[in-house]
Formats: structure tokens, sequence, C-alpha cells
């Protein structure tokens, strides 16, 4: 199951108390102070890993407590500190904060971490507060508590290309033909419930990530359909592909309605270098050929018809989506 969200509750371990202690051995009935301090409290600590792509396991562990530290003991001994927690994320989580919303970290590359709640400083024993004009204190500190808040984990596909189109636009049966992505594919809309990532081999040694997101729909961006779900997932790509089906009756319609959803979420999606693939075309006659030969979308964006059934234009999509991959490395 894939879960690309998830809410939990991190509680970093108090600090040890400091302790108030006096030498007692024989001979020196009236020693000095020799109370330690406190340990310090375990810390939480998200840290990625690329070998996690869900945040399933959040469904069944939602409490994540570090124990507390040690007291101080006599004879300066210093309580033990306790262990940290790491917590595992899947690459590409973002960290907010329940409430506020507010964004602690991204974590993008495997071992990226944060320490998200800190652990509780020990307090400080009576030794510490000896002085030339107190030789005998009798005073020690409590240690702090330990951090805890409530979380928010959002997980955003790592990908390079995101493929953007209608339900039953073609998106699944194009990763499967361009990459070694087997994702379910049916004719009926709504057969992609979750993203499937490719990975496209260009030349012999190159390559990059597409990502197949489940189809959008009028209204996404207000919940509609399954697309509001993993618009997050195409933040991170560096390229769009609109995807239009050659068979629809006003192509150019459903073009304006997906980049207005995409705008709707997020309008500095738009920004990014996208084309258009104009899908299906083995389901076309001449005369729609023809037809669909003379549309211009937007000027500067690239048109290419495709049929991934028949591999029609496959190798100049391919070719196209490299080249811009490499102009946005230099912008």
């Amino acid at each position: 199951m894939f879960i690309d969200q998830a809410t939990i509750y991190v509680k970093a371990g108090n600090g040890g108390n400091g302790v108030v202690s006096f030498r007692r051995e024989k001979f020196i009935p009236k020693g000095g102070p020799d109370g330690g301090n406190g340990g310090i409290g375990g810390s939480i600590i998200l840290r990625a890993d690329r070998q996690l792509t869900t945040l399933m396991d959040f469904r069944y562990k939602r409490n994540y407590i570090a124990r507390n530290g040690e007291h101080g003991m006599g004879s300066n001994k210093t309580g033990k500190s306790a262990d940290d927690i790491v917590v595992r994320v899947p690459t590409g989580t973002v960290i907010k904060d329940a409430e506020s919303g507010k964004v602690y970290a991204d974590l993008v590359d495997d071992g990226d971490e944060i320490i998200i709640a800190n652990g509780g400083k020990g307090g400080k024993g009576n030794a510490e507060f000896a002085t030339s004009t107190m030789q005998a204190p009798r005073k020690a500190t409590p240690g702090t508590l330990g951090e805890d808040k409530t979380i928010q984990l959002e997980l955003k596909l790592l990908a390079d290309v995101g493929l953007v189109g209608f339900p039953n636009a073609g998106k699944s049966t194009l990763i499967s033909r361009i990459s070694a992505a087997k994702p379910k594919i049916a004719d009926y809309p709504f057969t992609t419930l979750i993203p499937n990532l490719g990975i496209v081999r260009y030349g012999e040694y190159k390559s990059f990530v597409v990502a197949d997101m489940p189809g959008l729909i009028e209204g996404a961006h207000e919940g509609r359909g399954l697309g509001i779900q993993f618009l997050r997932h195409i933040e991170r790509t560096r390229v769009l592909v609109f995807m239009i089906e050659s068979i629809t009756e006003d192509p150019k319609a459903q073009y304006k309605t997906l980049v207005n959803e995409l705008k709707s979420f997020n309008e500095t999606m738009l920004k990014k270098p996208h084309l258009i693939a104009i899908t299906k075309m083995d389901l076309a006659d001449e005369k729609l050929k023809k037809t669909l030969q003379k549309i211009s979308f937007k000027k500067g964006i690239p048109v290419i018809p495709i049929s991934a059934v028949t591999g029609e234009g496959l190798k100049e999509l391919i070719d196209t989506v490299w080249k811009k991959l490499r102009k946005s490395e230099h912008r």
C-alpha cells in the first residue's frame, strides 16, 4: 500500500537531575560535595533512507518516546545519558509542524537527517556549585524537559519527469513502454491508484526517472477525483509532459483544464519546462491526424504525436524530454 502522509507524536527524554551528595570516607567525616550531574535525555532523529518508498509504517506506530537521562550520583558520577531514537523515513519526506504547517526540514537525499526533538539537558550536582566561599553547597538543579511535538510527514516522490493527464490518457501504457515499470493497465478511469516510477534509459550510460500520476479531473485541486492526493508529487519534477488523447473532442480545452488545475494547486509548477504528447495516435484516422497537425496549444511548447501501442513518436518524445532536462540543469 502506498501511504504518502502521516502524523506522529515525538517526545524526547528529560534530562536527569543533579544530586546533592558529600564525601563520606573513613577519617574524613565532613568531606566536600561530590554530587554528580544528570545525564542527557534521548533525542528523536528523523533520517532519510532511500530503501523506503512509503510512510505506511507510521499507520501502525505513531508515538516515538525517548528515555530520560539517569540522575547524577555521589562520588561525582554523572548519570548515564539516554540513547537517541532514529526514525527512518523515505527520501523526499517533508517534515512539518502538524498545527502551524511550519516546515522543519525537507529530507531529499539519502542520509539527510534532522533532530526533530532535542533531549533535555542534565541538571547540575552540588559539586558544580562549590566555591572558595561556599564549600558545602546543598544545591542541585533538576534536568530540563525534553522537547515534544506533533509533526506531519509528507512524502513527495523524487522524479525527473511527471506525466500529467486525464484518466485513460495513456500514462500507464506509456511508462510501461519506455521503462521497466509494470503499472496496472485497463480501459477504465482511475486504473492508476498510486504513483508509479519508471527509469528510462537514454543512450548507454544516461537515464532519468518518470512518474506516472493518477489521472486529474477538473476540480482536482479542490479534492475531486484522486488527483489532489498526488499533485504534490509533481512539485519535485523538473519537466512535465501533458498527455492529451488524440480522440478527445477538444484537445485545447483539455490542455487548458490541466494547466488550470496545476495553477490552482501551485502556480509555480507552470514555470517548469513542459511539452505536450498527443496520445493514442493509432486510434486516429487520417482526417483526425491532419486536424491535429494544425493545432497550436501554446507558443514554444513542443507537441509530439505518439502511440505507446505502435511506438510512434516515442523516440522523439524521449529525445525532447532529455533535452529539456539537460537545459533545466543550467537554469
